[in-house]
């Protein structure tokens, strides 16, 4: 009992705690640009007489870099360490920030904001908070992903209101300046706090009772993530998340975050008063995103995603006929639904991808999450068109509705758990292999191989240990180290030559 206590005790101030609440405040910042283009498109609409398309354009290249960045950033965390990619990272959103508040053109808004502000966001996002969790983290990751998932939409909450203020009462380029120097005022906590592996701080990772040592960079960072999204690629949950992803994507960042304050607007609402139930959004995305991370740690995840997607999809094909010039019980029923379902995905994604990829899972979420944010700048960009070719959004609303529909059951048909009962036939094909292979060399005459293992209780048990890493490394996914010895092998040096 002593014991226990004490342990509680010794993990309640683990220094993962500070490292996931600073990588947190990161998020949080990355999450307060990926808001602006839905509230700047009035006022550059205004004074440049930019198309909302034009305008659009420039949020759909910023989604699409954020989702191709994320799984690089992954893959560059390993070989350079968290805190130098997270530096570099708030460098680029600050500086293209800043870059932005002189334009002139729509097509430097599309390179300021679009691709410098995309790439420091994608490696914001959250695979950061996955690298994070994997490395500081053996138990409670799923709470721990629930918190930092939210991080993006809580940005989202503080930053909104303010800096829609700014820009009612003053210019829209004084709110890119604020945005600016809160990133540049994070990165000295990164500095201070942030560290890349727990042996850093010469602490175990939360939950674990061993220490574990710090790995060698990962070289090839490039390489790598193409190879994991190759491998990936071959395999049916990949799409199947890829695709219940993208439709995520559209239906939230995509049409939400862009085009949910103009379609307010088109109905007679301030802009202020769009931008406010937002961010009334983005608090229950908290306690929505947290409670889920909760859940995923109890329930089938596949089964909370076809929930989670089918009840969004009911959401948005109401929202035409809840939409009006005030706000009503029936929005705020929405805002506080929707809130609580916004990122709720996430969690049982990641975890999803932890149980089919194991040590890959960080690179092949940012695969997925490149499959989400193509879907947003497809619903951001299309979704301009259709406001300037029909007039309304509302074919947008049930378009996207539909859509929900079918990532709910996509969700439903990913394969279950990999579990060792499922792994028993190709365990007899792996054992019967390392059998063939203990024959070669052949013994010594009159010296039997079955005999020798159960004589020989050490190499029994290398061998029993040998046939499982074996068996999990074909399997591709849960697979122990690469160029371990097999237990054929092992046996075979051993034995097999004298």
């Amino acid at each position: 009992m002593h014991d226990t206590t004490s342990q509680l005790g010794k993990d309640s101030g683990h220094r993962a705690w500070w490292v996931a609440a600073i990588a947190g405040v990161a998020i949080v910042v990355a999450g307060a640009f990926s808001t602006m283009p839905g509230i700047l498109q009035e006022p550059l609409h205004h004074e440049f007489h930019w198309s909302r398309g034009s305008i659009s354009l420039a949020a759909s290249v910023n989604m699409i870099l954020y989702g191709l960045t994320a799984p690089y950033a992954a893959a560059l965390m390993d070989r350079f360490g968290i805190r130098r990619v997270v530096l570099a990272a708030l460098g680029a959103v600050a500086v293209g920030a800043a870059l932005t508040t002189t334009m002139s053109a729509a097509w430097q808004f599309t390179l300021f904001w679009g691709f410098l502000v995309g790439l420091g966001t994608g490696s914001l996002s959250m695979t950061l908070g996955t690298t994070v969790t994997n490395r500081w983290f053996t138990t409670r990751r799923g709470l721990v992903t629930g918190i930092l998932s939210s991080g993006s939409v809580l940005g989202q909450m503080v930053f909104l209101p303010a800096l829609s203020w700014t820009i009612d009462h003053y210019d829209w380029r004084p709110a890119l300046v604020s945005l600016t120097l809160a990133a540049l005022a994070v990165a000295p906590l990164v500095c201070l706090v942030l560290r890349d592996h727990p042996a850093d701080a010469g602490q175990r990772p939360y939950g674990s009772d061993t220490f574990v040592p710090r790995p060698a960079p990962a070289t090839g960072a490039a390489r790598r993530t193409v190879t994991v999204l190759r491998s990936a690629t071959r395999t049916a949950p990949f799409w199947l998340l890829a695709g219940a992803f993208a439709v995520c994507g559209a239906s939230t960042n995509g049409i939400m975050w862009t085009h949910f304050a103009p379609a307010a607007h088109d109905h007679g609402m301030a802009v202020t008063t769009a931008s406010t139930l937002l961010a009334l959004i983005g608090i229950f995305n908290v306690v929505g995103t947290i409670v889920s991370g909760w859940l995923t740690d109890r329930m089938d995840a596949r089964r909370l995603l076809a929930v989670y997607f089918f009840s969004r999809g009911l959401l948005l094909i109401s929202l035409p006929l809840i939409m009006t010039d005030t706000v009503s019980p029936p929005m705020l029923a929405f805002v506080v639904v929707f809130g609580l379902l916004d990122l709720a995905t996430v969690p049982p994604v990641i975890d999803l991808c932890r149980t089919f990829y194991g040590n890959d899972s960080a690179i092949v979420f940012g695969w997925t999450n490149a499959a989400h944010q193509i879907g947003a700048a497809s619903a951001s960009f299309l979704g301009g068109v259709a406001r300037d070719t029909f007039g309304s959004y509302d074919p947008v609303w049930l378009v996207l509705g539909a859509a929900c529909a079918v990532a709910a059951l996509l969700s439903l048909v990913i394969g279950p758990r990999p579990t060792t009962s499922s792994a028993a036939p190709q365990k007899t094909e792996v054992t019967r292999t390392a059998k063939r292979h203990l024959g070669q060399p052949r013994p010594k005459p009159g010296i039997d191989v079955e005999r020798l293992l159960s004589a020989r209780p050490g190499a029994c048990r290398l061998g029993r240990s040998g046939v499982r890493e074996l068996e999990h490394g074909d399997a591709g996914h849960h697979g122990g180290a690469r160029g371990q010895p097999s237990a054929a092998q092992s046996l075979t040096e051993e034995h097999g030559t004298e």
